[in-house]
């Protein structure tokens, strides 16, 4: 027995809710941006991931009209922090609604480190970020999807593995529905099936 749901009949706070605790767990994006005044921003954004490695590109959803979408569209350039589990509770503070200009770093405490290839800057702490300068907007309802060309990759060497990131060392923290996180747990290793190695049907 299943509970149907028609969202073209509910309200969108629980079709938000219904999505996001089915679409899980949903990595981290920690966008940090500059804005045209110089204020130095960083939110956590949950709908985000690789949208094309040739060229080298990555989302996140802007849901609503905030400073980091805003910053983006004033500097074209942003960058996407790995959110790790340490820093848990400075990723949840940078999420509070602080008023227009204020700077998530400087009220939260988070230390930034100077970027390689953008202007904004990267959070000291995260394991590894992506430099990324836009390509695109896609305006969606009440949302807008921000395609973020990655032009460097930094990774902390303390978490790369024969030079690859290992994600137990890296540790990054996923969304999940209502006010619940995750973090990696248990790690399974499945290689995938080759066609060629399929076993023939009985």
């Amino acid at each position: 027995m299943r509970t149907e749901y028609n969202p073209a009949q509910l309200e969108p706070i629980a079709v938000y809710r219904l999505l996001t605790s089915t679409v899980v767990p949903r990595p981290i994006a920690w966008v940090s941006t500059v804005s045209a005044d110089g204020v130095d921003n960083l939110a956590p954004h949950s709908f985000f991931t690789i949208s094309s490695v040739t060229p080298p590109i990555v989302q996140f959803t802007s849901v609503g009209r905030k400073d980091s979408l805003r910053n983006v569209e004033a500097t074209g350039q942003f960058v996407v922090n790995l959110a790790p589990e340490p820093l848990a509770d400075e990723v949840n503070r940078t999420a509070t609604d602080f008023p227009h200009g204020v700077g998530e770093f400087d009220a939260v405490g988070v230390a930034r480190e100077d970027s390689a290839r953008v202007k904004a800057p990267r959070v000291a702490r995260s394991p590894a970020a992506l430099e990324c300068e836009l390509h695109s907007t896609l305006r969606l309802g009440d949302s807008t999807v921000v395609f973020g060309r990655v032009v460097h990759i930094a990774v902390d060497e303390t978490v790369l593995e024969n030079g690859h990131p290992e994600i137990t060392r890296m540790r990054p923290l996923a969304r999940l529905g209502k006010d619940e996180w995750s973090t990696i747990g248990d790690v399974l290793d499945l290689r995938r099936i080759r066609y060629t190695d399929w076993p023939a049907s009985s």
